[in-house]
């Protein structure tokens, strides 16, 4: 349950963040300037208020966390991919498409996303160890995902009245939830250091 929720979570998040990054990076100067007000606007809520807040409206469930979550969780990813746009825009093989005359979504998914794509890796190994905390400390509260559906969150929130006497039930899921995270920001190094650009070929 935490995997999916953390892989779907990164990808809807992934999505927003990548489109707007490589929108404001490529174009700048007005489009450039809108995008940096929404990034603004969204640093502005603290995640998880917000995520309280509208889980709490609409009940919880596995949809709502994965789409609160989704829309909240976006704003790494653009300001990765915006600099790094920003940085490929000017280098040789992106003028070189350019004087051929490809078209600008062609330079974008042929040029500029193939060379971002290893900072992409490792912000979104980083936003699915952070929505699968986010799951959890919203299940743990309640406002998460709700029974029969598993999650360690909430495992550990019934768990609590029994911490002193079975103390393994607290342990378990603790340890399970922090090994996850730990084994997803493990697995990121490794595929960025293998599609690092001086290990291609």
């Amino acid at each position: 349950m935490s995997l999916l929720i953390g892989l779907t979570t990164m990808a809807i998040s992934g999505l927003i963040g990548s489109t707007l990054g490589v929108v404001a990076g490529y174009f700048g100067g007005r489009v450039d300037m809108a995008v940096s007000f929404l990034l603004t606007v969204r640093l502005s809520l603290p995640v998880i208020l917000v995520a309280l807040a509208a889980v709490a409206l609409v009940r919880g469930s596995l949809e709502v966390v994965i789409l609160v979550l989704g829309f909240l969780l976006w704003d790494r990813f653009l300001v990765v991919m915006r600099s790094t746009t920003q940085q490929i825009r000017h280098l040789d093989y992106v003028a070189a498409a350019q004087a051929v005359g490809a078209s600008t979504p062609r330079i974008l998914l042929t040029e500029v996303l193939p060379n971002a794509l290893n900072n992409l890796i490792v912000v979104a190994t980083l936003e699915m160890a952070n929505a699968i905390l986010l799951e959890a400390a919203l299940s743990f509260l309640g406002l998460g995902v709700q029974p029969p559906l598993p999650s360690w969150g909430l495992m550990l929130s019934e768990a609590k009245p029994f911490m002193f006497f079975s103390p393994w039930l607290i342990t378990l899921p603790g340890t399970l939830l922090f090994s996850l995270v730990l084994a997803i920001n493990l697995l990121g190094d490794g595929v960025r250091d293998l599609t690092a650009p001086e290990n291609r070929g």
